[in-house]
């Protein structure tokens, strides 16, 4: 039991391992909560298509040495004007518009990103650096967190008015395009906290994974989104167990927890 104790405890007598992990509390709530509006609305896809639109943003905003929200916004607003310009071309439509601008932008930041030129650390924006987050990226976090969560809440009634029946949604006074505006400006910052510690390409396995779990045992929006927080973040902690135990990449790790859990809960949910 003394050599089972040590073990658990022991890894968390590190300052890296206990920065690393209140980063993923503050992803594991606003993905959690905001991930199950991204499956309800039906907007995995969208979301996955965001996070590669930031990228460029992010890498010019990391090489200008400017704040990465603000590269991140630019980068979803030039994507925006791009798909748009695109999309009002006969011969390429609305969806290859999307297909064609947002795998061209993550082309482009991946090769500024893995340039020669560009200088070190770079290339954490695609997987992260989960152990080597600072106290000011945390604090960052956290402010970007609690905004969006005052903001989810102002938007609660809104959303589940807009995600239930869009069509009736205007007798109630809900706009589906303010709807729609919000939910995509909340998952952008969502992609922006975790940005720093899970990178580009694994930080929706933190807002789909456990969101997607939570909706096989969940009815209801409310618990469906505290399962799902809880989940994100349990799987968080898993995943900085097996990152220091099996020493792989701790952003990796906890992709892989969160994906494994929800072929675990879905196979469970057949069995029964």
């Amino acid at each position: 039991m003394g050599a089972l104790a040590h073990a658990i405890v022991e890894p968390w007598s590190h300052g890296f391992m206990q920065r690393a992990m209140a980063e993923l509390v503050l992803v594991g709530i606003i993905g959690g909560v905001l991930g199950c509006w991204v499956i309800f609305y039906e907007l995995s896809y969208s979301a996955e298509s965001l996070a590669h639109a930031l990228f460029p943003g992010l890498v010019v905003a990391a090489l200008a040495g400017v704040p990465l929200l603000i590269g991140g916004a630019v980068g979803v607003l030039g994507a925006a004007i791009l798909v748009a310009t695109a999309g009002r071309t006969p011969e390429i439509g609305h969806d290859a518009a999307v297909a064609v601008v947002i795998t061209g932008l993550f082309g482009l930041g991946v090769v500024l990103a893995l340039s020669p030129a560009s200088p070190p650390g770079l290339a954490g924006l695609l997987f992260g650096d989960l152990l080597g987050v600072t106290g000011s990226d945390i604090k960052l976090a956290a402010t970007l967190a609690t905004a969006a969560i005052i903001a989810l809440v102002l938007c609660h009634r809104l959303l589940l008015a807009v995600g239930f029946d869009r069509s009736a949604a205007r007798a109630f006074g809900a706009r589906p395009l303010v709807a729609d505006l919000a939910l995509l400006t909340l998952l952008a910052a969502a992609i922006l906290i975790g940005v720093q510690g899970l990178g580009n390409l694994l930080v929706l396995a933190v807002i789909i994974g456990p969101a997607a779990t939570a909706r096989l045992y969940a009815s209801r929006m409310t618990p469906m989104m505290a399962l799902a927080a809880a989940i994100a973040i349990a799987g968080g902690a898993a995943g900085l167990y097996l990152s220091y135990y099996a020493d792989t990449a701790a952003g990796a790790s906890v992709a892989i927890v969160l994906v494994a859990t929800y072929v675990l809960a879905l196979a469970a949910r057949q069995a029964l």
